[in-house]
Formats: structure tokens, sequence, C-alpha cells
């Protein structure tokens, strides 16, 4: 992931609402709300709606497709585990799956240090 992509996608989730959209359609999974269903869920006006579903669709945070006359949005997963993989690619100096407790992303435990990796022995010091 490009530096940019990282820098738009935090941008555009600064916003207590656009976060909020965001949380909804990722409790939603793949079936995802159409923007009256989500616009009644965060008790938002419309119109006030339609610009912060535009700023996540613009991220890539969100699809959009047509239904009908009703546009259905979902949350983009596979973007936010890239993100999630950025973040962390450099962690314990660019070798994640030492930090990361069973090669999980949610729960990091102290790093062991390079020289400790190295001679198990200077952790008893």
């Amino acid at each position: 992931m490009e530096q940019a992509i990282a820098t738009s996608i935090f941008e555009s989730l600064a916003s207590g609402v656009r976060l909020d959209v965001f949380r909804l359609l990722v409790k939603q999974g793949p079936m995802g709300l159409v923007a009256g269903e989500i616009a009644i869920a965060l008790e938002l006006p419309p119109t006030n709606l339609s610009f912060h579903l535009k700023a996540l669709t613009q991220a890539r945070l969100l699809s959009v497709t047509q239904e009908g006359r009703y546009q259905r949005y979902r949350a983009n997963i596979p973007l936010v585990q890239e993100l999630i993989e950025y973040l962390t690619a450099e962690c314990c100096t660019g070798h994640p799956e030492q930090c990361l407790e069973g090669g999980s992303l949610t729960v990091c435990r102290p790093c062991t240090p390079p020289e400790v990796r190295k001679n198990p022995d200077l952790a008893r010091t």
C-alpha cells in the first residue's frame, strides 16, 4: 500500500459520522445496506449522509452498487486488512511474525530485541 492511500483512508475516517457509517457497514458484512437504511440506523438526514458516503467511496473504503433506484454500500474489508498489514509491516524490525501472537494482527505482545533473538542468554541478564 502506498502512503498516499493510507493517508486518504485515515483522512476519510477522521470524521465521527464517517467512522460510524464505516463501522455500521462492517457489522453488516457482505450484505451491506442501502443509503436509506444507513440514514435510519444512524439517525442522519439523507443529504448529510450522501456527503459522507461520497467521501468514504472516494477513499475506497466503501463499494457501491446500483439496485434499481437504490444504492447499496458495502465496507471494503480487504482494503482495511491491507492497511493493517501496511501499518504492521515493520513490527519487530520487519519481522511481524515474531511480534504477533499466533499470526493475529489484533494482539501484539512486546517485541524481543534483535540482539536477544540472536542470543537468548542475554534475556536472562
